[in-house]
Formats: C-alpha cells, sequence, structure tokens
C-alpha cells in the first residue's frame, strides 16, 4: 500500500524527496555525514507503516472532500477555511510524528510553526486546493522520518 500512498501525495503535488529535503534540513546539525538518500529512506519507512497510511488517507479524503463541497456544515466552513482552532489536522500529524517518540513531536512543532519546504508551499495554496490536512500530514512524515533518523545516529554515552 505504500505505493498507493506514494501515488495519493505525487496527485497531491508532494514528491517524497520533498518531504526528504526538510528531514535533511533538521538532522543535518546533528548528523554531518547525512546524505539525501538516507533521508529519503527514512521517508519511505515512515510511510510503510500501517497507521501513517491510514492517517493519510482520512486526512487527504477530508481534504478532497471539502474541495467539492461535501462536508456537512459547519465542518465544510472550518476544514476549507482552515480555521485555526480546528486543531484535528495536527492532531492526525502528531500521531504520525509519535511513532518515533517525543522527539517526532518535537519536531513536528518546528516545522508546523517554520513551514519550511513544501510545507510552506501546501499551506499557502489556497487558490485551488485544500490542503487543510496535507501541509500538517507532510510536518508529521518529516517528524517522524527525522526523529527515526534520530534514534539511529545517537550516540549515547
Amino acid at each position: 500500500m505504500s505505493q498507493e500512498m506514494l501515488a495519493l501525495l505525487k496527485e497531491r503535488g508532494v514528491d517524497v524527496r520533498d518531504i526528504a529535503r526538510i528531514v535533511l534540513r533538521l538532522q543535518k546539525p546533528f548528523s554531518p555525514e547525512l546524505t539525501l538518500e538516507e533521508c529519503l529512506e527514512a521517508v519511505h519507512s515512515v510511510l510503510r507503516k500501517r497507521e501513517v497510511q491510514y492517517a493519510l488517507l482520512t486526512g487527504l479524503a477530508l481534504d478532497k472532500l471539502a474541495e467539492q463541497g461535501l462536508l456537512p456544515e459547519p465542518l465544510q466552513t472550518i476544514v476549507a477555511g482552515d480555521e485555526p482552532l480546528y486543531g484535528i489536522d495536527e492532531n492526525l500529524a502528531m500521531a504520525i510524528a509519535s511513532i518515533y517518540g517525543t522527539v517526532g513531536i518535537t519536531s513536528f512543532g518546528y516545522l508546523d510553526k517554520k513551514k519550511m519546504g513544501i510545507i510552506g508551499r501546501l499551506d499557502k495554496n489556497k487558490l485551488n486546493r485544500v490542503n487543510t490536512f496535507l501541509d500538517d500530514l507532510v510536518a508529521g512524515i518529516a517528524a517522524a522520518a527525522s526523529a527515526r533518523i534520530a534514534h539511529h545516529y545517537c550516540k549515547t554515552p
């Protein structure tokens, strides 16, 4: 099913290399020898997890239904307008971010505020797409992949 996730992301304008670039930017200061290919593998590893796939399917379905005006009110207005106090999009993304522990949640919070790379482009693209869930889900995937790498490279005393 991870191939289906890649296709869904691509359909929504997200290339996994964009996510891997965010992971590299997050982890390079702590692991100078880290490569984009290692970050890409970490992203793929996250996308292979069933709970991540279910979160993506759910969030992307809600974004698409909102684009089509098919959600019941007031949910339609809330999701289509990316209401700041809604928070369910962040909760779904934090479930992804936490699969490698609390370091993923910390990274998600940082990414949610900074909106670097593809996350910022998705957040700003409000003309023809609803990305209420997608921008946060991408941040969650990047945060989880970053946490996976942090655990792998961690040198404990």
